[in-house]
């Protein structure tokens, strides 16, 4: 049950499946079968992605997951104690089918008081990063996942969940073609990979014009675009410092990689966007920054501030004013959310559990009290599924009695 009971809408912007074995393979087309396969390695199912096992996520099947919100003491007071990982997971637990099925899902929300929940792909995260020097067969791959979504889970389910098919960008013309097929299926927003855009002459940035296509054919259909963290190819760049085969974001070697990352990705992709002027020339652009925390919004204000100051005709307008006008920030549950609201203002602020993940919350109800308890219930309202309804166009009511 949940810690509450409130009397308005819940709309979390951040939930999660657990995709099935066949979720990259089953529609993938005849010339790209064997791109991801999946093998038995000491008794541990790994994936394979051209030939090569990712550790990226440790068990890619799903069968067996560490529970919803087995890492919240860990987030919420640190880890003094120095445990492991695997003591901070706790005990793994079986999927069951609210992980895996839109209708089992749709009693475990209203057992937890969520009305309408954004639904956004785990395995996903790991395939645009491995494939990024085959910019065609990045899109083959990508759109087999979106076939396999739709099946399963609908881009609409019951007006009340709506999965969130991904969108990749090296070749534009394919990435609008994929988004109409998404809209043509009920797709009310779409995930973007907050990273540099690989490309057939190396990587660029998705703030340059040759995108601007892109986003304002998302306008044109007025929907939102989300950004959920992701790997955005930032072991590259730590890999000079600390050599390592692949970036494991469950199994840190060194608390550098942990100290080092940080919020770069989406700090840079925001600072891209910003200042190579997509949020200018297409204005009415919105972004929602899901899963990305909020702690770096003052340095990147500090910084596009200082720059404006410098060399204000590098810009369309102020930067800053243009990064408040479009982007949506759902910040991690244990950022302070009044902090966010003053920088942002409380219509950009969303709600966003991470359920099931292990590093979200069990309870997603007992951010209220947690961490809003001092805004206004106009403002709770607002990040609690306010903005979320008004972004996707719902007429929202509270579904859970």
């Amino acid at each position: 049950m949940p810690s509450r009971k409130v009397n308005f809408p819940v709309f979390d912007s951040d939930s999660h499946m657990y995709e099935t074995r066949e979720a990259l393979t089953k529609y993938l087309p005849d010339h790209a079968k064997g791109t991801i396969r999946y093998v038995d390695i000491d008794g541990r199912t790994k994936i394979v992605v051209r030939d090569t096992i990712s550790e990226f996520i440790p068990n890619p099947t799903f069968s067996v997951v560490a529970a919803p919100g087995a890492q919240e003491d860990y987030f919420r007071n640190g880890n003094p104690d120095g445990k492991s990982a695997r003591e901070i997971m706790g005990k793994a637990m079986k999927s069951i089918p609210a992980f895996r099925e839109p209708a089992a899902r749709l009693e475990k929300m209203d057992e937890l008081g969520v009305d309408y929940a954004l639904l956004f792909p785990t395995l996903a995260s790991l395939v645009e990063e491995r494939l990024k020097d085959d910019p065609e067969l990045t899109h083959d791959v990508i759109h087999a996942l979106n076939e396999w979504m739709f099946e399963q889970w609908t881009f609409n389910y019951e007006d009340r969940i709506f999965a969130t098919p991904v969108i990749t960008l090296p070749i534009v013309d394919r990435a609008i073609e994929e988004l109409h097929w998404c809209l043509e299926r009920g797709a009310r927003t779409v995930l973007v990979r907050p990273a540099p855009v690989p490309g057939f002459k190396g990587s660029r940035s998705f703030g340059f014009e040759e995108f601007d296509p892109f986003w304002q054919a998302c306008v044109d259909a007025g929907i939102p675009v989300s950004m959920h963290a992701s790997d955005s190819g930032y072991s590259e760049v730590l890999n000079i410092w600390e050599p390592a085969s692949e970036y494991k974001p469950f199994a840190p070697t060194t608390g550098f990689r942990t100290a080092a990352m940080g919020s770069r990705a989406i700090e840079d992709a925001m600072t891209a966007l910003t200042c190579h002027g997509t949020l200018s020339r297409v204005p009415d652009l919105k972004l929602l920054l899901i899963e990305n925390g909020a702690d770096w919004l003052p340095t990147l204000f500090r910084n596009l501030e200082q720059t404006y100051k410098k060399l204000p005709q590098l810009f369309l307008e102020n930067p800053i004013e243009a990064f408040k006008r479009c982007v949506y920030v759902n910040p991690f549950w244990e950022d302070s959310y009044s902090d966010v609201v003053d920088l942002l203002g409380a219509d950009h602020v969303l709600f966003g559990s991470d359920w099931p993940h292990p590093e979200g919350l069990q309870d997603p109800l007992s951010l209220i009290d947690s961490k809003l308890s001092g805004l206004s219930e106009e403002d709770i309202r607002k990040i609690m599924g306010g903005n979320m309804s008004k972004l996707l166009g719902i007429e929202a009511k509270v579904q859970v009695s």
